[in-house]
């Protein structure tokens, strides 16, 4: 039997070298992510692990990343890029979170570094960026310079880490992070040179451009196989003040498709905007859910995809417009609306949670951020899971006894939601109740979804249940910026996740 990565000669043979090489590139992408995620300081990354890693060739397509955070996958490359056009040396290390760059949201600092066949990408959630809120992620900034430092592609020394941590809070803790990302640029450094050397640049190269082919040539294939189409979706997206609609066109057409987002709302005047690199993130995570979950992640797979948004649009905004919540809240609705588009044509599961239930706590002495999970929607064939991530966020949650020890909260409850989830031939999954106390004076940014409109069964089955945010048990906008005052208690109930038939 021939593993899934393997690749044929033309004589029907099996080339193992090119497999064992195309495995030891995606090791070296894992062993990255693992000495990041041991080695940092924040609970952001060390407990929660939002952080994503891999390796590009030199022509700067993504050849192998690490399974972590699938909003992630289309935005990678796009630093690399950026960073191409500054003509990087073979020892510079190039810092950037510029979302109209290369980035998502300002939070997310990329590092990238030349290896001997190409480029190392890490990727981390930092705990504080120096926004107008404590943690960097406010729930009704209007502007990108509220959200914190714009760091375009720039080349990171000793003093240049110093200045960036120095302007953000708990600068020792800053730098410890910038510190991991940098253990594990240098470890990809000395990894891709170890397979140089034992197999030679060339047939390293070689491998690389075959696992890039290899996976396209997957994808095509699978494509090939949807019925050929146009089938076109809508969905919103709970604005603080309004409703901002989102539509997309999904067009098949024999091994390629195009998704276009034509018809979408503006961009608005607060932070639900996206950078085209985190909607095409979204569309890249949705095709791969359909076409191959199984192939390892490469840049290969999206080669056959095409995504265009009408510039200004809320899903391509234009630089300088506020973006902390498009990462995250938009990019997940925006996987909603591709799936309900590509239910034209297969099966789909109903709706999700829909959210990432965000909450940042912070002071001048410490930031804490956290995202939580909720219910699935049921599949065709089985019932949802509940208490988990859904579509764009893979992240952990921090342990309570981490939690604890490192900031000043307590949580008073943690557990499933029981009956959230959407009734059905197959139910929906159950979202999640997340009570946490404030130990000392603190603000708090909440930015969630799905608390106005329901994630929508499928195929007659019923909704989920929205989610609601209390404060000392009255209840609280989706998207609000709350001073707490030692005893005040945040209760989240999570969404639930649609059921499917009836």
């Amino acid at each position: 039997m021939v593993a899934a990565g393997a690749s044929r000669k033309r004589d029907g043979t099996v080339n193992i070298e090119l497999q064992v090489i195309g495995h030891a590139l995606s090791a070296v992408a894992e062993e990255m992510g693992a000495m990041l995620v041991r080695s940092s300081f924040s609970a952001n990354i060390k407990e929660r692990r939002d952080c994503s890693t891999a390796l590009f060739d030199e022509a700067g397509r993504m050849i192998a990343q690490a399974e972590h955070i699938p909003v992630h996958l289309g935005a990678m490359p796009d630093a690399v890029a950026a960073v191409l056009r500054h003509e990087p040396a073979a020892n510079d290390v190039f810092v950037l979170n510029d979302p109209f760059a290369g980035g998502t949201h300002l939070p997310d600092i990329s590092l990238v570094s030349r290896t001997e066949a190409g480029f190392a990408v890490t990727r981390a959630h930092h705990a504080d960026v120096g926004g107008a809120e404590p943690g960097s992620m406010p729930a009704l900034s209007t502007t990108l310079a509220e959200e914190g430092i714009v760091i375009p592609p720039t080349r990171l020394g000793a003093t240049t880490l110093d200045d960036l941590a120095d302007r953000m809070r708990n600068p020792e803790e800053r730098r410890g992070d910038f510190r991991a990302q940098l253990a594990a640029q240098h470890l990809a450094g000395r990894r891709v040179a170890e397979l140089c050397s034992h197999y030679g640049l060339g047939r390293i190269r070689e491998a690389m451009a075959e696992l890039y082919a290899y996976s396209e040539r997957v994808v095509r294939a699978a494509i090939a196989e949807l019925p050929d189409g146009r089938f076109e979706a809508s969905d919103v997206l709970e604005a603080a003040d309004r409703d901002l609609e989102l539509r997309a066109t999904v067009t098949i057409a024999g091994s390629e498709l195009s998704i276009d987002f034509t018809g979408t709302a503006e961009q608005h005047d607060g932070n639900l905007n996206c950078p085209l690199s985190v909607t095409r993130s979204a569309c890249y995570f949705v095709v791969r859910c359909l076409t191959a979950p199984d192939l390892p992640a490469s840049g290969g797979a999206f080669a056959p995809v095409r995504v265009t948004a009408p510039e200004g649009s809320l899903v391509n905004a234009r630089p300088g417009a506020a973006v902390a919540g498009g990462n995250v809240e938009t990019s997940g609705r925006i996987a909603d609306v591709v799936f309900r588009a590509f239910g034209g044509a297969v099966p789909i599961p109903a709706q999700g949670q829909g959210t990432m239930n965000n909450l940042t706590f912070g002071n001048e002495r410490f930031t804490y951020y956290e995202t939580l999970g909720g219910g699935q929607g049921a599949c065709p064939g089985a019932d949802g899971p509940s208490g988990v991530h859904v579509t764009m966020s893979n992240t952990l949650t921090t342990p309570v006894e981490a939690l604890e020890l490192a900031h000043p909260l307590r949580i008073r409850r943690y557990a499933l939601r029981l009956g959230s989830g959407g009734a059905g031939r197959f139910r929906g999954g159950d979202g999640i109740v997340r009570e946490l106390e404030a130990l000392e004076a603190c603000r708090l940014s909440i930015l969630s979804d799905r608390r106005r409109h329901p994630p929508a069964g499928a195929d007659g089955g019923r909704d989920g249940q929205p989610g609601r945010n209390l404060l000392n048990g009255v209840e609280v906008p989706g998207k609000a910026v709350l001073d707490l005052q030692p005893g005040d208690v945040i209760r989240i109930e999570t969404p639930g996740g649609g059921g499917l038939g009836r």
